[in-house]
């Protein structure tokens, strides 16, 4: 598999009182709740939903060997 880059996501705050959109994004990713975190491959679809709703989002990047060996 070709060196891909992992994004780890997290959510760090509530989707009460965010629009419709953006909650719908987070639940794309795979969030369902405050401190929940998720690793997903950097893709432009995955980059789109966190730009929808970067307030709500804490984004750190993870070297692809790292991520294959989880």
């Amino acid at each position: 598999m070709a060196q891909s880059s992992m994004l780890k996501v997290t959510q760090v705050k509530s989707t009460i009182g965010a629009k419709h959109n953006q909650r719908e994004s987070l639940r794309s990713l795979g969030l369902k709740r405050i401190h929940h975190s998720v690793l997903v491959q950097d893709t432009p679809l995955v980059r789109g939903y966190i730009k929808t709703a970067p307030h709500l989002l804490v984004v750190e990047e993870v070297p692809g060997n790292v991520a294959e060996s989880e």
